[in-house]
């Protein structure tokens, strides 16, 4: 509905491509970015594409021998994109990025391999942090790199005409949040500009992928409080009918903050509290290190406590596994879609899926 292109990072994104050829809801001419680390399977789905008739599909090279893959496969022309291999921040184990091809190795691989082939174009640069986009020295750095390399290249080859910017936009964690989206949008388009109008060269198309940007406010994880426990003068622990780790992992896994509201009970007195989750594990609990401030929730007493956290549709399901075995047992929570009639303007929900029981437990582990 909204005119947007695809990205595929394995193999069975290409399935789900197909699905939605078949059922009408794209056409051949869409641009396919094929991202990823090009297993066998991988490759062979990428070339019943482009074989296929899908014209704009475009296999990003992640490592220099996934073209002679891509060439046995491939029957027809096609328009490729190599991905640098960016450093990546200080605070990082490793300085540069295990996903793509180095700065230095860039263009002489071009002219080595690919300005003589008559099967393959390439049509695109693809440059991607992990951070994200922010408005850091870093960042700005890196872009301009990347820019340089974009330049460079552009000057040998001619039919490069696309920069791909990857590493989206952050996503609202709290209520105080402020990201100036505009004006970061505006100082990129203005740098790469500037940098290509100093080289004398075309601008680039420019796409972008936003992955938690795009779908962080789908979700909302909902908990009861289930008891309260003092464990000292100063630590109130309020315990949450689930486990953080089983739905909420980004939580202990990357120190992740959300929107944490109190769905009821407003009118109550407040007070500081930490919150545990059921399971044995010391990693279980969110507080005010994990979040930016000191969490504070109604007093207990008196029918239930309903805490919310908000903007939890990225990554929690595709992290913590869906339908499998989760940590210490704890059941994976039923889900519920909230949906809106745009007739009737009214809100309505349906069971997506029970929370899970402990047959299926069973059966996957054997018993």
């Amino acid at each position: 509905k909204n005119d947007i292109n695809l990205e595929t990072s394995s193999a069975y994104d290409i399935h789900i491509i197909n699905a939605l050829y078949d059922g009408g809801l794209i056409d051949k001419g869409i641009y396919i970015v094929c991202n990823g680390f090009k297993r066998p399977q991988y490759v062979e789905n990428i070339a019943s594409l482009v074989n296929g008739g899908f014209e704009n599909t475009i296999p990003i090279i992640d490592n220099k021998e996934e073209l002679e893959l891509l060439d046995a496969a491939i029957d027809t022309r096609c328009k490729i994109g190599i991905r640098i291999a960016s450093e990546e921040e200080p605070k990082f184990d490793f300085y540069t990025s295990r996903l793509g091809i180095r700065y230095n190795d860039i263009v002489e691989y071009y002219r080595a391999k690919i300005k003589g082939n008559k099967k393959f174009r390439l049509k695109m640069l693809h440059f991607f942090i992990n951070t994200g986009i922010k408005d850091t020295a870093y960042y700005w750095n890196e872009l301009s790199k990347c820019l340089n390399v974009y330049c460079e290249l552009k000057k040998i080859c001619p039919e490069l005409d696309s920069l791909n910017i990857g590493g989206g936009f952050p996503i609202k964690n709290s209520l105080a949040f402020d990201y100036d989206y505009e004006y970061i949008t505006e100082e990129i388009v203005a740098q790469i500009k500037n940098i290509c109008n100093q080289a004398g060269i075309d601008e680039p198309n420019i796409f972008t992928e936003f992955g938690s940007f795009t779908v962080g406010e789908s979700g909302a994880t909902l908990f009861s409080i289930i008891n309260q426990k003092q464990q000292n003068d100063r630590e109130c622990w309020y315990m949450i009918d689930s486990s953080f780790m089983t739905t909420l992992p980004d939580i202990w896994g990357i120190n992740q903050r959300y929107i944490l509201l109190a769905v009821n009970n407003w009118d109550r007195e407040y007070q500081r509290v930490f919150l545990g989750g059921l399971t044995c594990d010391s990693e279980d609990y969110y507080n005010g290190e994990s979040h930016s401030n000191a969490i504070f929730l109604p007093k207990l007493g008196g029918g239930p406590q309903y805490i919310g956290f908000f903007h939890t549709g990225a990554y929690q399901e595709s992290v913590g596994g869906y339908g499998g075995i989760q940590h210490c047992l704890i059941p994976a929570p039923k889900h519920i879609i909230i949906d809106r009639d745009k007739g009737d303007n009214e809100y309505y929900t349906r069971l997506f899926a029970k929370e899970q029981s402990y047959r299926s437990m069973m059966r996957i582990l054997g018993y």
